[in-house]
């Protein structure tokens, strides 16, 4: 059973574990594990892959970076109007100041980083297998460059049933 934390005004304390890695790493695969496992549990959560938050071509030919967050914010707060109080997030995270920007738009007061490796050849191989349109060559010469990113960033804390437990989110 997961305990819930009371905040300073007397509402429940929210928690967001942010599961990272480069593309084709398992961060979705993990997202939803995780989500199942806690739903057999019946622990209240909200699985969100956030790069499917944004998924467009803006008319400006903007960044759609803004938009995602606008749309991760809009969500977190319909779930946080549920009651929902536990955030789980799949996003390469490549900052410290992209962690506090989730850490502000979850208003969480306990998180947990997650970082997903695998060897360079074998997320290139599954980029390489989920992506088919014209922009897989592109996806697949990323990973090896967001890996890099994330090493340098050093944001998590170091797969599915030992993620949760060690985040403090469930029991052995």
């Amino acid at each position: 059973m997961v305990e819930l934390a009371l905040n300073s005004n007397g509402g429940l304390t929210e928690s967001l574990l942010i599961i990272t890695g480069t593309m084709g790493s398992g961060k979705t695969s993990l997202l939803a594990e995780a989500s199942d496992i806690l739903a057999l549990r019946q622990i209240a959560h909200a699985a969100i892959d956030v790069d499917a938050l944004g998924l467009a071509h803006l008319p400006s030919g903007g960044c759609s970076d803004a938009v995602m967050y606008g749309n991760l914010r809009s969500v977190c707060d319909n779930y946080a109007s549920l009651g929902v109080t536990g955030f789980l997030l799949a996003r390469a995270l490549e900052s410290r100041a992209e962690l506090d920007l989730y850490r502000g738009i979850v208003l969480a007061t306990d998180t947990v980083v997650c970082r997903l490796t695998a060897d360079i050849e074998t997320m290139e191989r599954r980029v390489k297998e989920r992506e088919s349109g014209v922009s897989q060559r592109e996806y697949v010469g990323r990973v090896a460059k967001l890996n890099v990113v994330l090493d340098h960033a050093r944001l998590e804390t170091e797969v599915a049933h030992e993620m949760l437990v060690r985040a403090g989110w469930i029991s052995m």
